[in-house]
């Protein structure tokens, strides 16, 4: 009987692994919330996003 051979081959994909890490960042933010729901500027905080005319000015929190 011929067993086949297992190799290492594990597959990433980095996108897959960015948004379920950025998931993550969202419930643990919404478990510490105090109200219901997270305001759009705090899911833009805890992403670490900002709209264009932030960037424009520069105010680009990081």
């Amino acid at each position: 009987m011929n067993v086949a051979l297992v190799r290492g081959t594990t597959v990433q994909d980095h996108v897959a692994l960015a948004e379920i890490e950025l998931c993550g960042e969202l419930i643990i933010a919404a478990s510490a919330a105090g109200e219901d729901r997270l305001s759009a500027d705090r899911i833009d905080e805890v992403l670490n996003v900002s709209t264009g005319v932030e960037q424009r000015r520069g105010n680009i929190r990081e």
